[in-house]
This record gives C-alpha cells, structure tokens and sequence, in this order.
C-alpha cells in the first residue's frame, strides 16, 4: 500500500506563512486561531464508533456522505481535532446529554485537520456524538476512494470506485480520526445503483429500495479498527466462492470477464486461511473474506480487514498463459495479506514508525505459510533474495533503523521500503533460528493474544518472546538447550537487549573472520559503501553466528556481543562457512587465507555447502570487493566455479553480481570490454543454457530459472537461443497466436519476435485485442521498440495502464539505447508522477533509483543533482530515495574508476579459458 500524496509540505516557510501566525501558532482557513499545534492528534478525544452512510456517482465521478462518530472524552475540551482532507465540510453538530448544538468548523488544510469548536466544555467521561456531512470527487489517484475502470471485450469502457486508506487516505474519504491507535468499530452504508454491487469489510446485512430507484447496502458492524483498513467498492464485478474448515466465506471478485481465473486464489485463500487461524491458535474473527482484483491498483495488495485488495495480476491466474512465476507471486501476496489479519489488523502498531512490525512480519510469514502449505511451490528457495534486497539499500549511509521516528505523510510513506518490509523479514528469520521455531511460535501467538484489537510498540513483541524463552516449563518440554540456550552460558535472555541492536540502528555488521590453526578470532563492524570510514564508527550488534566446519556438518553457534572475541575449535580445519543458510543479517568477511580455502571449496566440491552457503558467499565477495576488503580478481575466481552450478539462488545471485558490472560499462560507451564481460557471463553459464527445454516442465524453482536463463540469453544474442525462439515465433504467428506456446519461455521467444517491424505490429495487435494478455508482456515489448510515445500514453492510460508505467519506465532504462530517454522522461513528467504517484512512495523510489542506479560517471551525477536540487520540499527534494540515489551513483563511479583496470586484464586472461568439466 504505497500511496502518499502531502500537497502542503511541512518545511516550505514560504507555505508556511500562509497558515501561521508570526509567532508560529497555526491559522485556521477563516483567518481564526487553529486550536492545535501538532500534526499528531491530541489524545483528549477518542472516537467509539462511526456510523458511515455514503453515495458515490459513478457517472459525475464524485460522492457525498454523512458521518456520526460516537466520542469517548478522555479530557476535558472544547474543541474535537480529526482529519479531513480536500472536501467540503457542511452540517455540523454535536449530539450531547444537554441535545443538539451547532459546532464552529475550523480548517487547517497544512495537517489535513479539522477543529469543531464548542461554546462549552465537553466533560471528561462523559459520552458524544459529532455529525458531519461532506462531498468529494473521486480521487484520481491511486489512494483514498478512487476512480478505476477497465475495457471490456467489446470495448466499453466501465468504471468502479474503490478506496485505499493505507497509510493517510481515509480523512480524504471521510472525516475521520486518521491515525492507528485511534481504533473504533464502524457501520456503514453505501448507495448504488441497482446495475452494480457494493462490498465492504463486512457482510451486508440488508438493501433498502431509495426513491429515484437507487438501492442502499447496509454491512454489519466492523470488529475494532484503525481507520487505514476501511474498505468499500462500488462495481459490477462478479464472484465465487468457498467456505473454510472454520467456517469463515472466501470470496474472489472480479471483472465478469475475468472471472474464470480466479479459481488458484479461491483455493488458495481457503487454505492459507485455514493455516492461520491453527498456527496463530485465534479465530479469525469475522464471517468472511474477500478478496478483490481491482483493474487500477498502485502497489501489490492491501490487508483491509474482511476485504483484501489485490492488483489483477497478484490475484488472477489462467492456467492456460500464467507462468511458473505468476502461481508462485499470486500465493506468496494472498499469504502476506491474509498474515496481516492478524499481525497488523488484530494488532497493530502504535505509530508509523513501528510499521515494520505490521510489515516485517507479514513478509516473514508469507515464507513461512507458503513453505508449509505448498511446498511443492519450494518458497524458500526466494527468502534469501529478500535479505540481499534489504542489504543493497541498508548499505547506504542514507538508510534508516527499521524503527525509527516520522511524522509528516511523506516520512510515513517512505518507511514503506525493503528495510521494513525485507529486513524486517530477515531479522525475524534470525531471531527464530537464534529461539528456535517452537519457541518463536509460541512467543508470537502470546503477543497476539495479550495485545488483540490494541497497539503496540517494539518493546512488547521482545518481551513475550523473552517470557517464553525463560519459561521453565516450556523449556523442559521444548529442544530449547539446541537453540537460544547454545548461544550464552549463565546469562539470562535479553531479547529486547539483542533485537534492540538490529532495530533502533541502521545498517548491518560485517564479521570478519581469520582462522589461525584452531583459534578463530572475530570481530564486527557496519559495512557501509562510503569512502568516509568516520560513518562506520559507534556501531556494535549483537550477532548469532553460526558456522560449520570441514570437520562436520553440526552447526555451531555463538553470540557475538562485543567488537572483537575469539573461538577456539576443537581441531584444525580445512575451511569455515560462517553465517549458515545466511540465516543472519550479516556479511562475513574471510581474512588471510580464508576465502582461498572457500574457492577451492567451490571448484572442487561446491555441493558440500548448501546452495543458500553457496549464493551468499557469491554476494558476500562481490559485496566486499566495493568496499576494498577483497580484490576483484579474487571474487570473479570464485565465479568460475558457477558453471557447474544448477540451483536458482545461487544461479542468480550470479547473475545479479556479475550483470550489473557490463551495465554499468553500456552507459560509459566503452563496447569491447563491455562485450567481453557479456561474453564471459554467457559462457559462463552456457552449458546450464544449453540443457534447458523449451516446455513448462520440472520443479516451480527448475522452470523460473528456465525463464531467467533462456530470456538472458536471448537477450545476449546467444545464437542457439535466438534461433529456437525465431523459429518458435514463427509458428505461433502462421497460426495467428491461436498455436499454444509453453508459457515458461514466451518471454524469450517474444523478445525475439519483436525485433523485426512485422514481429513487432503482431505482437502490438495480439496485446491490444487480447484481455488476457499481462501486462508485464507490453513491458517488454516497449522494451524492445523503445517507443517513446507509449511512455507519454501510459500517463494517461490510453495504451496501457499508467498503474504499469514505473515498471516500463525502469526496463526501458537498463536498456543502453534506453536509458537517456527514460531519464528526460522522469525529469520532463516529474510533477505529474509524483502527482500520481505520491511523494515517498515506494513507486516513485523505483523509478528514481531505477532510472539511475546504474549511471557510473561525474558528468551524469551532476546532472542528476542539477534536477533533483532543482525541486523544492513541496516536490520531493528531501526524499530518502533522492540521498540514495547520490550515494549509489558515487558508489558506481568509486568502483569503476578502482576496477576497470583489474577487470580488462582478468577477462584477458581468462577468455576462451574457462573449462567446464574440471575447475
């Protein structure tokens, strides 16, 4: 749910003046004194519950409505501060013991708040009801209660409204108290006409017939709940539906001609449903579940309570044309939809800053579901992504703790990144390894319990687990002596103590390891991407190594608490894996002979460590050559050993380190050398290339790597590819498209296809004719045209979905005949995307570090700071994202201006070299 849009900045002076008086004090719209100075509420008032009756017009594209808040006063006040944003306000009174009165309105626009003033004071105790009447437009953004529509199969265009509150958008659907901890139970109303249908949170409990022949849905009352997790759509789309073995209704809805393909979701949802109201041991606590697929969706899903929200393609699946990669997608998000359930809709954190709690978990918790219910999906094969995902931002200065203070939308909507989501997900993988599954488990379901429809903070999911880590009887009950026990001797768990080192600061340790005979001696610091080593100074974690040795496959494990210690092992070994599985957020570092011992490990017995060993020892070298710690020759001798691999982790983990050094050189014009890493890469990897079948067989992990390698190379020219998928296409475009084409590899042979013009229009016909055809396909098709006018079309929909510009905007960019155009495309429509896109959200740090992440000179740093110091607060200059994408470029100029050299001679002796049967 990446969606902000803050249309007054909170810095701007000069915006400021306009609604502050001399001295600071706020101004309300009406020249009056605003009776509150913060952008948090006061906590004088609390609301109960709202009665929420409202009529959209999908025809004028607006709606009006009426709200009634019940009120508990906590303090005595005149005055009751709630949200409400970008809507005319009318009707205002105050239900109180004494009757009705009137209440002065007050606007402060600045903070999206609204003051209604009584003329007398309103008792602590006693009990209130406010009533509001507002009017709106739709938004036509992604966020709040938007405007969507879709095209059916003859044509027709139809329109629907949908809402999306996360994180600040229910004050501009309704006046509310928008922030979490105001929690509340809500009833509402909706009118429609009679040619569409209504859906909300709960179940409708009646329709009432209105004059004019409009009808009126009435939903039973909400459980207690934060008003980000609001629902209704307004829409013609249709359903089906299962019940659990709990008895709770699974509902898929959807537009009427896509309604076959929600078959995969129904299944899954039941099944993912039913796994968490066991593991979690609490009920899901409402009569049902729907699940929608709505036609215009800016991030993934979103978790609304009893009514999840799902772009198409993460819920919809045609077995005929969805890949091994979309069953596996589709399942993992219903999976971190449905944990949010419980972990963020249950129990929720207090403030924004805590988000990973809510986020963190949820991605946790997809692996872990998944892993359990479909195994035969082998999700565990992708967690480790994830923390090299979370590793990539975390090693900029500019990164944040994964809890860490906000206040304005904007700063709330940037927490919604891959240190929340990635990280957070990483170092609850840590921690449950560090207390063992059981353990972990039986701490999380007692935090749900104790803090069920309440807020939280940190410190009360650290001290459950701590509770149940120290609980005598589950201990002797439990294999506890083989998890946290292993780690200390005679001291009492300090959870909060350990996870607070891995919360409160940003970035992650580098442990650097030197064995000398049987003594292994240890230390920490952050690894950081900086030329400035001042920046790595003052950080200490509390890491759980583990490692194994050449001597046995145990595991050892050992709590790293200050900068330096030391092991002692019971003999000499020939090698030592630290960090097994990577099941730590760390880096290792393996000083002396240390990383020589692990690459002739890997060319003459790669398999002896585990394929997750395996891709992160491949991240790890790559990683500390950027910061000097290894030299590049060391870590591409430890490549060579990938042409005997076969496992998807560590295949493209390969790629994922080598790939981007001949990207960075497409953007310097420098072809031979650039050639030349091209050429080692598919040579690399070419006899794993030359054993993939062109068809959808083998494991879920066997044909997403089919996909991966057969597009590479495709991509790359690799003749044997080109030629199978040339031919391929030929055939699919005799048979006009109708010939069925194996869905794993449509990419490479579309790819392929499109290079001619006559390929290329088939292609653009079948898209433009076909609903069923994804999106991610015009993607690539842009990709290989390189029409510049598609781009300025997708702004406004016309040829394809502007929810799907970023992703077309990011590929276009890592294309070297691309990427000048996609940059002059994000500086030329910068404020009409961040219009549409909200500053701060996750979307518009894609496209900024996306189009700029791979620029390695001076000359386009400077330009790229010419614009971004161009923009005022108000249009985005002081986002993370924009520090990122400095550090980054800097980062990419340090390594070329370092490497080059090394690079262009190792290449030269190796080419034409490398030997496949014996390393």
């Amino acid at each position: 749910a990446e969606i902000i849009k803050l249309r007054f900045s909170v810095g701007d002076m000069r915006f400021f003046s306009l609604f502050c008086f001399s001295d600071g004090s706020p101004i309300a719209t009406n020249g009056q004194p605003f009776p509150w100075t913060s952008m948090r509420l006061p906590k004088a008032v609390f609301p109960v519950h709202y009665d929420l009756s409202l009529h959209p017009n999908l025809t004028s594209l607006d709606f009006s409505g009426v709200v009634r808040i019940q009120l508990d006063v906590r303090e005595d006040t005149r005055a009751i501060v709630l949200h409400a944003k970008q809507m005319h306000i009318s009707n205002v009174f105050l239900l109180s013991p004494e009757g009705v009165k009137p209440l002065e309105v007050l606007e402060y626009p600045r903070f999206h708040q609204l003051a209604l003033v009584s003329d007398t004071t309103l008792t602590k105790g006693r009990k209130y009801e406010v009533h509001l009447e507002f009017a709106a437009n739709l938004s036509d953004s992604f966020h709040g209660f938007y405007k969507s529509s879709y095209r059916t199969s003859s044509g027709e265009v139809r329109v629907l409204a949908s809402t999306q509150f996360e994180a600040t958008f229910a004050r501009g659907a309704f006046p509310c108290f928008d922030e979490p901890a105001f929690k509340a139970n809500f009833t509402i109303q909706i009118v429609r006409e009679p040619r569409h249908i209504a859906i909300s949170n709960m179940p409708k409990v009646k329709t009432v017939e209105l004059p004019g022949g409009l009808l009126e849905d009435h939903f039973d009352t909400t459980v207690k709940m934060s008003t980000y997790l609001v629902a209704y759509i307004v829409s013609d789309f249709l359903s089906v539906s299962r019940t659990t073995q709990h008895g709770v209704k699974i509902s898929i809805y959807a537009v009427p001609e896509k309604i076959d393909q929600t078959a995969y979701a129904l299944d899954a949802a039941v099944k993912l449903l039913d796994f968490y109201d066991d593991y979690f041991d609490i009920p899901y606590p409402l009569p049902k579940q729907d699940l929608a697929a709505i036609p215009d969706f800016q991030s993934g899903a979103m978790e609304n309570w009893g009514l999840t929200t799902y772009r198409e393609t993460a819920l919809l699946y045609d077995p005929e044309k969805s890949s091994a990669s979309d069953k596996l997608g589709i399942t993992k998000v219903i999976a971190h939809e449905l944990a949010h359930q419980w972990f963020g809709n249950l129990v929720t954190m207090e403030w924004w800053n805590d988000l990973w709690l809510n986020e963190g978990f949820a991605k946790f918790m997809e692996y872990i579901s998944v892993d359990l219910t479909y195994p035969e999906l082998q999700v565990d094969d992708f967690f480790l992504g994830k923390c090299f995902e979370a590793m990539e931002v975390d090693s900029l200065s500019s990164s944040h703790p994964v809890s860490t203070p906000v206040e304005n939308p904007t700063q709330i909507q940037e927490m919604f990144d891959d240190v929340s989501y990635d990280k957070g997900a990483c170092i609850l993988n840590m921690l449950q390894d560090f207390l063992t599954p059981e353990a972990f488990e039986i701490g999380i379901i007692r935090y749900l319990k104790k803090y069920s429809y309440q807020n939280t903070v940190n410190s009360h999911l650290w001290e459950s687990l701590t509770d149940v880590s120290l609980h005598k009887e589950f201990c002797s009950k439990s294999n506890l002596q083989s998890g946290a026990s292993k780690w200390y001797s005679g001291e009492e768990l300090d959870v909060r103590a350990i996870m607070d080192t891995w919360t409160l600061q940003e970035g992650f340790p580098l442990v650097t390891v030197e064995v000398r005979g049987r003594e292994v001696r240890l230390s920490q610091e952050r690894y950081l991407k900086t030329d400035d080593p001042s920046l790595t100074e003052g950080f200490l974690w509390q890491i759980p190594l583990t490692y194994k040795t050449s001597a046995s496959n145990t595991i050892h494990r050992f709590l790293l608490k200050n900068k330096t210690d030391v092991l002692y092992l019971p003999e000499e070994v020939a090698w030592v894996k630290f960090n097994v599985d990577m099941s730590g957020y760390y880096m290792v570092h393996y000083a002396g002979e240390g990383w020589n011992s692990i690459i002739k490990l890997l060319q003459h017995n790669h398999t002896a460590l585990s394929s997750n060993d395996r891709a992160s020892l491949i991240q790890n070298v790559f990683q500390l050559v950027s910061i000097g710690k290894v030299k590049l020759d060391q870590a591409l001798e430890l490549s060579l050993y990938l042409s005997k691999e076969t496992e998807i982790m560590a295949v493209t983990q390969g790629f994922g380190e080598l790939v981007p050094l001949y990207k960075l050189m497409e953007k310097r014009d420098m072809p031979v050398l650039e050639n030349q890493m091209k050429g080692y890469i598919v040579e690399l990897f070419r006899e794993l290339i030359d054993r993939q079948e062109w068809t959808d067989s083998g494991s879920v992990s066997q044909r997403m790597l089919r996909s991966y390698l057969l597009l590479f190379a495709c991509v790359r020219n690799y003749a044997p590819c080109v030629e199978k998928a040339m031919q391929l296409f030929n055939k699919w475009k005799e048979s006009d498209g109708k010939m069925s084409l194996p869905v794993d590899v449509t990419m490479a042979i579309f790819v392929v296809g499109a290079r001619t013009p006559e390929g290329w229009d088939f292609l653009f016909e079948k898209y433009r004719s076909s609903m069923q055809m994804s999106n991610i396909f015009m993607i690539e098709l842009t990709i290989v045209s390189l029409h510049f006018r598609m781009l300025e079309q997708s702004l406004d929909g016309a040829v394809m979905k502007t929810q799907d510009l970023p992703d077309v905007l990011v590929s276009i960019s890592r294309n070297p005949r691309g990427y000048k155009m996609a940059w002059d495309f994000l500086r030329r429509h910068w404020h009409t995307l961040i219009k549409r896109f909200d500053l701060g959200s996750h979307t518009v740090s894609f496209m900024v570090a996306g189009v700029t992440n791979q620029y390695s000179t001076r000359e386009m740093l400077n330009e790229v700071q010419s614009f971004f110091n161009s923009l005022t607060e108000e249009s985005g200059s002081e986002m993370r994202c924009i520090q990122q994408t400095y550090e980054t470029i800097e980062d990419n100029i340090r390594w070329m201006d370092t490497h080059l050299p090394l690079l262009q001679n190792w290449l030269n002796k190796h080419s034409g070299k490398l030997v496949h049967e014996d390393l």
